[in-house]
Formats: structure tokens, sequence, C-alpha cells
């Protein structure tokens, strides 16, 4: 007899759902490489201080009892630290928090969107926007962006009035494209999606970088959230920690939706920390951003199409060249950049997140080499499939 069946009976094996058979996963590799500049994380980790601060914290854990539900000291934290960026400033109710920011998006789609309801994003952008709206079985409906990656706000007006969705993405800075879209922009998008009766969701997973950002326009009349994380300016992208600004209305609808006791009580401590450490950010932010400029400079010297970026990372085409090709050869040159060249809208495009100045500088080099006729043309041994660039 086989072992755990009946009889030596095999029953047939459940199927998952039709629409998820046909979906792929999300995937992004994590090669052995020694310059890792394909996944947007910070090059360096927070300060020591913090982790010393967090041993010590965790040892007033009660262990065997469930975390504080609400998070409510973690989410006071939050409202009080981003509470200035907001006219009126912020509460503790208008703010979400979750296991990263993706979960809070799968939060807003279970409560906003699902059958019979549509997402709407506008390509090329963050791929999660539209697999995790359909994970929870909202029809997601595409627009399309301008040819320099701009937001098209006559394409968004048609997109909105003909489908009428429940929820509107918007990523700003845009993943993987860079660019930040204008307070101005947002507010005009906000009142074709208000009259459409959705939400407007407003992911800056970035924001920190950018001149200027949409927690401006939070108010508790309008439908508009803002997502942010701590993988990113926070340097705890193993944290797994990301919230949500908006209205308090919009926060109990989603507290609806979250599993009970859904966040641990070493990532309420540790956000809680974390956010003691605003000075030392905002100086990571700024060496980011200087870096992000040399970079870009030295880009215009090589034979590259690169797009203006606001974020922590370029998005470019190297031109008369395969940009898959250029990928795997960076690769074998030790440097790993992420390969978008199958997205939506970016045939040919790589995106570098940017490291420190010598990975920097590592990445400068292997490119200009990649770009080489004389180079050889070896190959890595372990190069993965497209699927997983």
């Amino acid at each position: 007899m086989s072992g755990g069946t009946t009889g030596g009976r095999r029953g047939r094996r459940p199927t998952v759902r039709d629409d998820l058979a046909l979906m792929q996963g999300y995937h992004s590799p994590q090669l052995d490489v020694e310059v890792r500049l394909n996944t947007n994380e910070a090059p360096e980790g927070p300060p020591v201080e913090f982790s010393a601060a967090l041993a010590r914290e965790i040892t007033g854990i009660d262990w065997n009892r469930y975390p504080e539900r609400s998070a409510l000291g973690l989410r006071s934290a939050i409202a009080a630290l981003e509470g200035p960026a907001v006219p009126g400033g912020l509460t503790a109710e208008q703010v979400l928090v979750a296991n990263g920011s993706n979960e809070v998006l799968q939060t807003v789609c279970l409560a906003y969107g699902g059958a019979g309801r549509t997402a709407v994003t506008f390509e090329p952008t963050y791929a999660l926007h539209s697999h995790i709206a359909a994970l929870t079985g909202t029809t997601v409906t595409s627009g399309a962006r301008t040819d320099d990656f701009a937001l098209d706000l006559a394409e968004v007006e048609a997109v909105v009035a003909s489908s009428q969705p429940g929820i509107v993405f918007l990523c700003s800075p845009n993943n993987p494209t860079g660019g930040a879209e204008s307070n101005q922009s947002v507010a005009r998008v906000l009142e074709m999606v208000e009259a459409a009766g959705g939400l407007l969701v407003v992911d800056e997973a970035y924001g920190q970088f950018a001149p200027q950002s949409a927690l401006a326009l939070v108010h508790e009349d309008r439908p508009l959230v803002v997502t942010r994380t701590f993988s990113k300016t926070w340097s705890a992208a193993a944290l797994r920690l990301g919230y949500l600004i908006g209205p308090s209305w919009v926060v109990d609808a989603l507290g609806g939706v979250l599993l009970p006791y859904h966040l641990d009580a070493f990532k309420q401590v540790a956000g809680v920390l974390a956010l003691g450490f605003r000075d030392e950010m905002d100086r990571r932010v700024a060496r980011l951003v200087e870096e992000r400029g040399r970079v870009a400079a030295a880009l215009d010297t090589l034979a590259v199409h690169h797009w203006p970026s606001d974020a922590n990372y370029i998005l470019f085409r190297p031109e008369r060249a395969d940009g898959s090709e250029v990928w795997q050869r960076m690769v074998d040159a030790g440097v790993l950049v992420r390969d978008c060249s199958s997205w939506p809208g970016l045939h040919g495009c790589l995106r570098v997140t940017l490291g420190t100045p010598g990975e920097n500088d590592r990445f400068l080099a292997a490119l200009a080499d990649a770009r080489s006729p004389t180079r050889s043309d070896r190959r890595h041994p372990a190069s993965p499939g497209s699927q997983y660039r």
C-alpha cells in the first residue's frame, strides 16, 4: 500500500482557481553576485544604534501573548512623523500598518476590489498593482502612458470614465520608470476617480526621494490614500513593514478585511524604533540623491538612453544592443541589475538600483564593458530564465 493513501488508490489532486492557473508569479532573481542592484533595496543598513536598541526592546515582548491588535503605538508614531506633510495633521485613525506595502495593497483590493469590480493601472508601472488585484478576483484595466512614460491625463479620463473603477493605482515615483507625478496631476486624477465613485491609491514606496508628495492632498473627505514602506528609505527591507495614510473611514473599511493580530509584536517594536532615526534616514536619502545625479551624468557618456528619475533607481536602454544580452554580460561581470525588457512598453530596458559609490562604479564599468564590441561572449553558468529577470 502506498504511503498516505487508502487501499492503494490515489485521489485526484485539487486544482486552483482557473484564473490563477493562468497567472505567473512575481519573481526577482537572487543570484550569487558581488554587486546586487536589482531590487531597489537600500545599499546600507540602519544605524548600529537601531540594532542595539531593538535587541534591548525585544526582551520586553511577552512572546506567549498575541500582539497589540490595533498597533496603536506604531500608527501614532507614523501619524506624528507624516502629519506635518498633511494639511491639518494626522491621527492614528488615519494610518493603517501591514506586513509590507504589498499587504497594504492587497488589503485595499480585498476591500474595494473583488468580483464584479475593476482596478485601473497605467502601464508601464509596478507589476504587483495588477497582479495583486487579479489575485483578489478584481478585473484589471490598463491605460497607456506617453512615449516618455508620463501620465496622459486625457488617457486617464477616458479609461476611468469607461471602466468606472473601484480602485485606480498611481505609482509615484513610478516603478520602474522613475518619474514622480506632480500634485497638480494627482489632484486632477483624483477628481476623475471621485466622480466615478472609486478610490485613488498613490503608491509612494520611493516617495522620500521625490520633490513632492501626494500626502499634501490627503483629506478626510477625499477618496485618496498614500502608501509607503520601511523597505527603501528606512533600510529595513528584511522587516517587511508598510503603511497607508488616508481618511479614517477608508482605514476602518480596510481593518475589516485584515486577519486578526496580523502585525506581530516584533514589527511593531522595530517600526517605532526605526522612526526615531529620522535624521539618519534623511542623510541616507540625500547621499543616494547625490549618487543618482552622478550616475545619470556618467550614463550620458555611454551608449545608452536613460530617463530622469525621482527615485533610487534609473531606467535605461542600451542603444544598438539587446537589453537581455547586456544584462547577461553584466551578470558575467558580477553585477546584477533588473531586466525589464519583457515588461509592457519597456522593450530592451534595464533598471539599476543606486548602491554605494563603489557599487555604482562597478555598475558603470560593467555596463561600459558590456557595450564594448571587443568583449568576450562567455556565458554565466547559472543564468536564470527570462521569467526570473
